[in-house]
């Protein structure tokens, strides 16, 4: 019974994780908006643990697209770099914040972003 049990949850991960990857795919990244409400609801991880994992899950995930959009010829490398350059800065200090911060906040400034990113999906 213990092994079924197990093996479920196994499943499950598996599933969360062709989730995400499908929509980070898809949508040209954006898979860390889900990741981490799927992490906290289905996987029962903390909420800092779901973010700091978050990262790690998606930085192969971006790798992997990029190489796909790469081989279609689908980006402009000066911008590329210049993005890259801010996103490593920009990573750094959320690094460094996500582990100052409390969870409550995290929650909060996390559910503001995906409010202000929908609304503006919408318009």
């Amino acid at each position: 019974m213990k092994n079924k049990g197990k093996n479920k949850k196994q499943i499950i991960i598996a599933l969360c994780g062709m989730l995400i990857g499908f929509i980070n795919g898809f949508f040209g990244g954006g898979g860390g908006m889900v990741c981490v409400p799927i992490f906290e609801k289905f996987l029962k991880l903390k909420n800092k643990e779901s973010h700091a994992t978050t990262l790690c899950v998606i930085l192969p995930l971006c790798v992997v697209s990029s190489f796909v959009y790469i081989y279609k010829n689908s980006l402009d490398f000066v911008e590329l770099m210049l993005v890259t350059a801010g996103a490593i800065l920009g990573g750094i200090l959320g690094a460094f914040l996500l582990k100052k911060l409390n969870s409550k906040w995290v929650r909060i400034i996390f559910a503001i972003i995906m409010l202000v990113a929908g609304i503006k999906m919408v318009i």
